[in-house]
């Protein structure tokens, strides 16, 4: 595992979006009063006549960014997850999703590890409601990295994205001189023969440290990052399922309608495999240090691993 300093993928989005700023004239960026934290306020500093403080309204922010989109600007419009797939929802739908505008959704703060914000701002729900979108693209990086990564991969991108980013700092794993970001492309970052542990976000760093618990048991799990839900990498998954079997998903969010009932509809309909969904079950988040919660809901390294041994076969 890297050694390197620990970096929330928030601080990715706001870094790459000041880059973009710099090479793309027509990128605006809106936010709903939360700069500091979503980390917009990064381009605010170096574009300031091309940010747009809307307020805490976020329902029209999206139609705000519709409009600059229609306009052939490229906006980003960026709040919490909770605000901008769930407060925002019917604008998302019908003012982006329906005329497939180019505006490009940063939603931070997303799932358990927001902490002490508690159940209210603990989004566990956003990747199902914007995978129903038709259109949509959806994308959880696994690292500060891979997050600027893919804020570069939405810019270039001519449709509607929503982006996933946390607040937790995470370790950073995609530091490979030779690193390179596909939408829609699954990446294998450790082989193995008995299983596949599919993950996304910052669950991807604790499916690898969980490999290796594992091998410690004689379990020898692949590991698969999905940084994209959506369009989801199908080939990836049915290669997976002929090669080890059994597919464990792990993310951070709800384990319904996120990664893993994607992956298990991609395989009923491609290659029918056993699926165990690792997440968040059907129920709310509530208030306490992030990495805690973490621990707590299951998704550590440590969780992960005593999930698969009890309960993977």
């Amino acid at each position: 595992m890297s050694e390197l300093k620990k970096i929330a993928t928030r601080e990715g989005y706001g870094d790459e979006l000041k880059k973009l700023g710099e090479e793309y004239p027509n990128l605006v960026v809106l936010d709903a009063d939360l700069a500091a934290a979503t980390k917009t306020a990064t381009f605010q500093k170096a574009f300031p006549d091309r940010f747009f403080d809307c307020g805490i309204a976020e329902a029209n922010m999206m139609s705000v960014a519709a409009g600059l989109a229609a306009s052939g600007m490229i906006p980003f419009a960026s709040s919490f997850a909770m605000f901008a797939a769930g407060r925002a929802y019917e604008q998302v739908r019908n003012s982006i999703g329906y005329p497939h505008l180019n505006v490009k959704i940063g939603a931070t703060h997303a799932g358990v590890s927001v902490g002490e914000d508690g159940a209210t701002h603990q989004c566990c729900e956003d990747i199902a409601l914007m995978r129903t979108i038709p259109g949509m693209v959806i994308i959880n990086p696994s690292d500060y990295t891979e997050a600027r990564a893919a804020v570069r991969a939405a810019v270039e991108y001519d449709g509607p994205v929503y982006l996933r980013f946390g607040r937790l700092a995470v370790e950073q794993i995609n530091t490979s001189p030779d690193y390179r970001f596909e939408m829609g492309k699954g990446v294998t970052l450790r082989d193995g023969k008995d299983l596949t542990i599919v993950a996304t976000g910052l669950c991807v760093t604790e499916a690898l440290k969980a490999a290796e618990l594992l091998a410690a048991q004689g379990k020898d799990a692949r590991v698969v990052n999905i940084h994209t839900i959506k369009p989801l990498d199908v080939g990836l998954m049915v290669k997976c399922a002929k090669e080890t079997g059994t597919i464990v998903t792990v993310e951070e969010h709800s384990i319904i309608g996120g990664l893993g009932e994607a992956v298990c509809s991609a395989l009923a309909e491609n290659y029918p495999a056993r699926v165990h969904r690792i997440g968040v079950k059907d129920e709310f988040g509530y208030s306490g240090p992030g990495a805690q919660l973490i621990k707590e809901f299951g998704l550590d390294s440590e969780g992960i691993a005593r999930e698969i041994l009890e309960n993977v076969r």
